[in-house]
């Protein structure tokens, strides 16, 4: 059986993007579709304008680089940003998962796959950037020492922001929270 690779990459259930150096070489329909951006939008531009902040942008790819060194690929649940069409500007959950193609230099070359998680995890409340990444590592079942140490902050600061998040979310408990994040309640 002879496969079109080009159709299979076109109509993949998931958002696409082969990347280099953090910039987009290529991308699927569903990818501009979930972003709102046209091809030409997205083609030879950075990562960088789909982060609802450069220095999430920065943070995430330094938090990925050695992961990807280890173990050549990295997934995580992260606050991205539409880019264009009715919903400019909306942040929404996605799951992100990549492959280096390179292990020693990750960032060079790789392919990523996107999934809106917006239907089943609504953004409710406008988060900081911290917060975002507090909230995230929280979804992921980390402590407040796990998270300290993922994103180099005393578990004391991510205390804080988990209070913070939990004042925003009207819940009683971390696991509260949880249910809360998850479910965009």
């Amino acid at each position: 059986m002879d496969i079109d690779y080009r159709l299979a990459f076109n109509m993949a259930p998931v958002g696409m993007v082969l990347s280099r150096n953090r910039s987009i070489v290529d991308c699927n329909q569903h990818v501009c579709d979930m972003f709102g951006a046209s091809r030409e939008q997205l083609i030879g531009q950075s990562f960088l304008i789909l982060y609802p902040s450069a220095d999430e942008y920065e943070r995430i790819g330094a938090r990925m680089l050695p992961i990807l060194n280890a173990k050549g690929h990295y997934a995580d649940d992260r606050i991205m940003k539409r880019l264009d069409g009715r919903l400019k500007g909306e942040t929404f959950w996605c799951h992100v998962v990549g492959r280096a193609l390179n292990r020693a230099k990750p960032h060079e070359s790789g392919i990523w796959a996107f999934e809106d998680l917006s239907s089943r995890r609504p953004v409710k409340a406008e988060l900081t950037a911290r917060e975002r990444e507090v909230a995230a590592h929280l979804l992921d079942g980390l402590t407040s020492k796990e998270i300290g140490r993922a994103l180099i902050i005393s578990h004391r600061t991510v205390e804080i922001y988990r209070a913070r998040l939990m004042r925003k979310y009207k819940a009683s408990t971390t696991a509260d929270l949880v249910h809360k994040l998850m479910d965009g309640s």
